[in-house]
């Protein structure tokens, strides 16, 4: 059976990162934009990780530029907006495609544990799966889902 674990993914300064190193972890995923209007999110996903870190929760942002370009093309202004705007401390990695032939298999594997209202297409930015302590996608959020929406849902895998 796949997990999370099984999938490597680039920071932002291009190392690879195993996933298997939050192995134990509940974990939030989440594809964001930074010129986007769900782009304040930031905000409540850095508070929940600041609230849950000690717990267990982990946060891993992947920017995407496949919904109208709203993303930065280069990993440092993606880093620096998000930490000078939102204060953002959890694992931000390299821009990756959620959709089509190019996606990274990481999302491959998400759409088809969870998939939405478009079958498994992601819809938008910022469009969210949690996945529980042992690397299993437990829920698929909406990017209209706020962060705080999803806090009893983190708590009760905590």
């Amino acid at each position: 059976m796949t997990t999370l674990y099984d999938f490597n993914a680039a920071t932002l300064t291009g190392q690879d990162q195993p996933l298997a190193a939050y192995r134990g972890k509940v974990v939030l995923v989440v594809n964001t934009a930074s010129k986007c209007g769900f782009t304040p999110q930031f905000g409540g996903l850095e508070t929940l990780y600041e609230t849950h870190k000690d717990a267990g929760l982990v946060v891993l942002g992947f920017p995407c530029d496949q919904f109208a370009h709203q993303e930065f093309d280069e990993a440092e202004q993606i880093g620096e907006f998000c930490r000078l705007n939102y204060g953002v401390t959890f694992p931000m990695f390299a821009k990756v495609d959620v959709n089509g032939k190019d996606a990274h298999p990481l999302y491959k594997w998400l759409r088809g544990e969870a998939g939405g209202l478009l079958g498994d297409a992601i819809k938008w930015n910022f469009t969210k799966f949690l996945i529980d302590r042992e690397g299993r996608v437990v829920r698929r959020y909406a990017p209209t889902v706020e962060p705080a929406a999803i806090e009893a849902d983190i708590k009760a895998l905590l």
